[in-house]
């Protein structure tokens, strides 16, 4: 993906999966790349229409959730660009937990029942249902892996005031249960998701993506139960799919280990599995743009000159 230079930008940041450009002090342009990461590494090959996915459902929930907390989003110039307000970003990520999956079930499979300094009860199997979803925060690491931190050591490292913390507490809880009810209306359970916050003059708003395939994870609701009563693996919808075939490719991100190959054929496959998310959950079928770096170009352009930018 190419390197843009736009008039009045001031930084440029590559993420793991985005490009973001700093547009004087005020505003953000966020592109999302075809870039697939795990383990907090960026994996050898790109898939395509990824990027269009991500910032699509992000635009998209992003809207359905305006009404619970500002958020920082002002317009979607191309189909895997978003433009915004520039907030001071909190150096947390508040992960909020329906489900024992993931990072949380291996906690627990290891025999830990604490996880950012919070209980998870006994007697539960892989998928079930936490009795009230799990606040677990991470630090939000520039370089290398996310740290798992309790809300007692934010609030003495500084990274949120108790007054703080309160508001992004009562925002994530507010915002997963409106992922949840949007979820379930398509036929799906968020298991688990991941918000990101910052602020501006005082106030505090949603920044980045939310409930996207790289940021959450779903499984489907129907035979749910069934799975879980015979001990079967639960379908889902998320990029866990990627994460477990490096594991079982002996790849976890840590030193001396080596990313395995990527197949034209798994490519494919990755890229239809984000498809089918976008679709699942939007209800709508996905149309692919095909949109030059050019024209790309040019509509942020056009877009921050009509935001006053430029």
């Amino acid at each position: 993906m190419a390197q843009y230079q736009f008039p009045q930008q001031t930084e440029f940041y590559k993420g793991k999966v985005r490009d973001v450009y700093s547009i004087g002090t005020k505003w953000l342009v966020m592109i999302a790349s075809d870039r697939i990461s795990a383990f907090d590494v960026i994996l050898p090959r790109t898939i395509p229409y990824k990027g269009q996915v991500l910032n699509q459902i992000a635009a998209y929930m992003l809207q359905k959730t305006a009404d619970i907390c500002p958020n920082w989003l002002q317009s979607c110039p191309a189909p895997n660009v978003s433009i915004g307000q520039k907030c001071e970003p909190f150096k947390i990520e508040m992960v909020v937990r329906g489900n024992l999956v993931g990072h949380a079930w291996r906690t627990y499979q290891s025999g830990q029942r604490t996880i950012c300094g919070v209980e998870m009860p006994e007697g539960l199997k892989e998928n079930d249902f936490f009795p009230t979803p799990l606040i677990t925060p991470s630090t939000k690491a520039a370089e290398g892996h996310d740290e798992d931190i309790s809300k007692e050591e934010i609030i003495k490292e500084g990274l949120a005031t108790a007054e703080e913390w309160e508001t992004l507490e009562k925002y994530t809880r507010a915002l997963f249960e409106r992922g949840k009810q949007i979820a379930a209306e398509r036929g799906l359970i968020l298991a688990d998701t991941k918000y990101e916050f910052g602020k501006l003059n005082g106030t505090i708003y949603l920044m980045d993506e939310i409930h996207t395939p790289d940021s959450s994870r779903y499984f489907y609701a129907d035979n749910f139960d069934d799975r879980q009563l015979k001990g079967e693996r639960q379908k889902q919808l998320s990029k866990e799919f990627v994460r477990e075939w490096l594991i079982a490719n002996n790849f976890m991100g840590k030193d001396g280990q080596v990313v395995p190959t990527m197949t034209d054929e798994w490519v494919d496959t990755i890229s239809k599995r984000y498809i089918e998310l976008y679709e699942k959950v939007i209800g709508e079928a996905f149309v692919p743009i095909d949109q030059s770096e050019e024209d790309t170009f040019s509509a942020i352009n056009k877009e921050l000159e009509k935001l006053g930018a430029l």
